[in-house]
């Protein structure tokens, strides 16, 4: 009897200590959160694994939903008209031909820059991609990542045509598009000079 309940109290603690084990995870997943101490900045070393709990999931869903036929040809008036549609909305993170963006390197993860070639290979940006996937990617965004969902933004056709121009960067293009694409990017105009005075405030006095 006495030998019965021996066994029966270690069961008890043992599943104390399982309860207590369990119980314990969250709480001190709440207080690593609650203290600040999660690597959130950009230049915080990436939590373990995070890159395959990442990106396994979106190129698992990319391959289940890209579209497999493209309905937009490959010529000329598309490659231009994807030129301007890149530099209106992609090149301020991707950079342009010949010039990287500073602000992509230093997002994270960092956007990439689509008109450098990947080191030791002739791919260019993503043009070893099927023009689906970069489809996908522009139509839905990725989470996370600072890569916003354009397809309340731009019509489908326009998200063909920066999509197959970047499907390829890494092949020869029309002048005209290639031309835009060296441009760089003027974002910050001369500001006037002199400047104007800003207006005063009424009840204030100058001093």
């Amino acid at each position: 009897m006495m030998v019965k309940l021996e066994v029966l109290a270690k069961m008890l603690r043992l599943l104390l200590g399982i309860v207590v084990g369990i119980l314990l995870i969250p709480v001190c997943v709440w207080c690593w959160l609650s203290y600040g101490h999660p690597p959130v900045a950009v230049a915080d070393a990436a939590l373990p694994f995070e890159r395959v709990i990442t990106h396994t999931p979106l190129h698992t869903r990319i391959d289940l939903e890209l579209p497999k036929t493209v309905p937009v040809e490959a010529n000329e008036a598309t490659f231009l008209a994807g030129a301007h549609i890149y530099r209106q909305q992609c090149a301020f993170c991707h950079g342009v031909y010949g010039n990287p963006s500073t602000v992509g390197q230093h997002m994270f993860p960092d956007a990439p820059q689509l008109w450098e070639k990947h080191s030791g290979e002739d791919v260019v940006g993503v043009s070893d991609d099927p023009p689906g996937e970069t489809y996908w990617k522009v139509a839905n965004g990725i989470r996370l990542a600072g890569m916003p969902s354009y397809n309340k933004v731009l019509s489908e056709t326009e998200m063909w045509q920066v999509s197959l121009l970047l499907a390829n960067a890494d092949k020869p293009l029309p002048p005209a598009a290639l031309a835009l694409l060296k441009q760089p990017l003027n974002l910050d105009p001369a500001l006037p000079t002199p400047l104007p005075a800003m207006p005063a405030v009424p009840g204030k006095s100058s001093k």
